[in-house]
């Protein structure tokens, strides 16, 4: 286990944040590393794909004759650190606090897709052939978009051809409770520019006659959703295909404590929602629009009176099964068009977008896992 663990360690400790054009090399760096785990662990066909982005990691074992192929995936490229001043340890050194260990990356993904690798390697290293043949393709874009290992996957049919895919890149839903998520939301994420003139202004000399880009950008974010938190967008949940009653069932039977939800995991004042959707149903199968920040004007120490001309604004969609990511692009960005004052100009640009995934519960592959 302390072998195991150290190896974890030092994949950690690469500060692979894949989309950050400065640290390309940390990113290859974890490319090669996940090579050498694959190695260690008994893969064969082990090597890196180059491609429009951040390499591939690929291998295979396959010496189980008339057993199925499973394909392994997981991913090795991390999102940042980002606000550091918020982390209790280093981010990019592994540190044990009680029974956890933390670091940048220790939960999603390497962490997760380690076991998968660490399995294998077990296996082998026991002198025990595997149960089925294994296929591992693990990519470096994950937190970025993804494009190189959709290429891949698109070109690549037989030589990825399998009976399932395993993505160990999800949650158990509490401790000690072992699960099988056979649903993931989709998303669409965007960039909105505002811009309201051509250089900022001094309050003093233009207060209340010109417009503000970041007021702008806050009244057309607030107009997406109402106070409830439900989207604003006439039709938009149209194609959303509800979930199967199995789902639902096995909903019902979790552990959850919504008092706890609030103020002990999420940590929040109130929860927000269509009060006519459950919990669960608002987090695993319902679409979701969130803002993850607005940039613009000052927020540097001390006063500046500056009434600034741009504004950005990161947001996403999560998308619920059946929704199209195009069709929720355009509405997104019809919407916003809407919303936009007459004294600003928006432009929206969608960053990356995929569909919600859902397999049947009843299936019998997930019925063997």
């Amino acid at each position: 286990m302390e072998e195991f663990l150290e190896d974890l360690r030092a994949w950690l400790r690469i500060a692979s944040v894949s989309s950050d054009p400065e640290r390309v090399g940390d990113v290859r760096q974890a490319a090669e590393f996940t090579a050498a785990l694959f190695r260690k662990a008994g893969l064969e066909n082990v090597s890196l794909v180059e491609g429009p982005g951040h390499p591939l990691v690929v291998g295979d074992w396959l010496h189980a004759p008339g057993k199925p192929p499973l394909l392994c995936y997981g991913h090795y490229d991390v999102q940042p650190e980002e606000p550091v001043e918020l982390w209790r340890t280093p981010p990019f050194e592994p540190t044990v606090v009680g029974e956890n260990l933390y670091a940048r990356g220790a939960a999603d993904d390497k962490g997760l897709a380690i076991i998968l690798i660490e399995a294998v390697g077990r296996y082998l290293r026991a002198g025990r052939p595997l149960p089925v043949n294994v296929k591992f393709l693990f990519e470096g874009e994950e937190e970025s978009g993804g494009d190189h290992v959709s290429l891949y996957v698109a070109e690549q049919v037989e030589r990825l051809r399998c009976d399932a895919a395993l993505i160990c890149d999800t949650e158990m839903f509490a401790p000690e409770l072992p699960t099988i998520c056979v649903g993931l939301r989709g998303i669409v994420y965007g960039e909105l520019q505002v811009t309201t003139g051509e250089t900022d202004l001094n309050s003093g000399v233009y207060g209340g006659t010109v417009p503000n880009a970041v007021e702008a950008a806050a009244r057309i974010v607030s107009r997406l959703k109402d106070d409830e938190g439900r989207i604003a967008l006439a039709g938009f949940a149209d194609d959303v295909i509800p979930p199967a009653e199995e789902e639902i069932a096995s909903w019902e039977r979790l552990p959850f404590d919504v008092d706890e939800y609030e103020s002990g995991e999420a940590k929040v004042f109130a929860l927000v929602g269509d009060p006519e959707q459950p919990l669960l149903a608002r987090i695993w199968a319902r679409p979701a629009l969130e803002v993850h920040g607005i940039g613009g004007g000052f927020t540097g120490e001390g006063a500046k009176t500056v009434i600034p001309c741009e504004a950005v604004v990161k947001l996403s969609v999560r998308l619920a099964a059946g929704q199209d990511p195009e069709r929720a692009a355009r509405m997104l960005a019809e919407a916003i068009r809407a919303a936009t004052p007459r004294v600003a100009r928006c432009e929206l640009r969608v960053l990356h977008m995929a569909a919600a995934r859902v397999s049947d519960p009843k299936h019998p592959l997930v019925r063997e896992a």
